[in-house]
């Protein structure tokens, strides 16, 4: 599908004004919340949401709604997009206006994880307490398993690794089991919780979930338990999640479904208040994965948290035929 010169007219003049480039520049490096689109471009909310409406009615960005958050990333594909990078892919990458903003985005990050480290590190010792006030833990452990199956896994991989729970209990299902944490806290109570069950097969190490630097396709099970809606890009690390998926492997996600629970962000740092199953679906898609399958486990309480289960598969490599 190609674009008619009236397509081309609308979209080119809605990315050809030096604010909405802009944004579309920060976009294209991860999704946004509006008041940190505010913080970075360093204009008012009311002028930064003009420019995301004509943006988003152009089709050039996608915009959706978290709680009371709203949040807007690139379109997703298409022709609007693959225009956006083209016009981006032309800027100079050292354009001072660009550079500027960069930096302006790096510091809401570093924000970001100074926020969480200092949570993390004050709740490490009750990350398990703080866990069970959503839903129960075992009703969820249970589904747990029966969605990552029995094994035997040669290689299982748990990224953000947290206290270790997940450790405990699918590293007897495994040869080897890796525990990857950016909290340095989190890791230690990990350490001593493998060592006190006795599991001698699992490796604890300090690494970021974005980028592991583990081999791709080396583990028939990656877990990502509780951790998405921490991240500032939840798709790219599920992307590098689904990498380490091994052909004929699965990928296990355990997370929430939408909920309007504004406490969690302002008090436990949760930066999305869960995930829709079409957009979960898409991500996985994209990440190269098929077969995405949704488990939902709702609270005991009417008030609460739906926990979901999403797992996927890579599928296994045609056999290639003896010539």
């Amino acid at each position: 599908m190609t674009l008619s010169m009236d397509q081309a007219v609308d979209l080119l003049r809605a990315a050809g004004e030096p604010t909405r480039l802009r944004i579309l520049a920060l976009l294209q490096r991860e999704e946004l919340a509006v008041l940190e689109l505010c913080r970075i471009l360093d204009q008012s909310q009311p002028r930064v949401s003009r420019h995301l409406r004509l943006l988003a009615e152009a089709g050039l960005v996608e915009r959706f709604p978290d709680g009371a958050w709203v949040f807007y990333r690139l379109a997703a594909a298409g022709e609007a997009r693959e225009l956006v990078g083209e016009v981006l892919g032309r800027v100079q990458a050292d354009d001072p206006v660009l550079v500027r903003d960069a930096g302006r985005l790096q510091a809401v990050r570093d924000e970001r994880a100074a926020d969480a480290g200092a949570y993390f590190a004050r709740n490490a010792a009750l990350w398990d307490e703080i866990r069970s006030l959503y839903v129960s833990e075992a009703d969820v452990e249970t589904a747990i398993l029966a969605a990552a199956g029995q094994g035997p896994f040669k290689r299982m991989v748990d990224l953000g690794t947290g206290s270790g729970r997940m450790l405990s209990l699918l590293a007897p299902r495994a040869d080897v089991a890796v525990g990857l944490d950016l909290s340095q806290q989190m890791l230690n109570i990990a350490r001593s919780r493998v060592a006190e069950e006795g599991l001698e097969r699992c490796e604890l190490r300090h690494g970021d979930i974005f980028g592991t630097r583990l081999p791709a396709e080396s583990a028939d099970l990656v877990v990502v338990h509780q951790v998405l809606h921490y991240l500032g890009d939840p798709a790219a690390a599920l992307k590098e999640a689904a990498r380490l998926v091994a052909p004929g492997g699965r990928l296990l996600i355990i997370d929430f479904a939408p909920h309007k629970l504004e406490f969690l962000r302002e008090q436990h740092q949760h930066r999305r208040l869960g995930f829709p199953d079409p957009e979960m679906e898409r991500w996985l898609s994209e990440a190269g994965l098929s077969q995405v399958r949704a488990t939902a486990l709702p609270p005991a309480k009417g008030e609460g948290l739906t926990v979901k289960i999403w797992t996927a598969e890579r599928g296994r490599e045609p056999q290639r035929s003896a010539a």
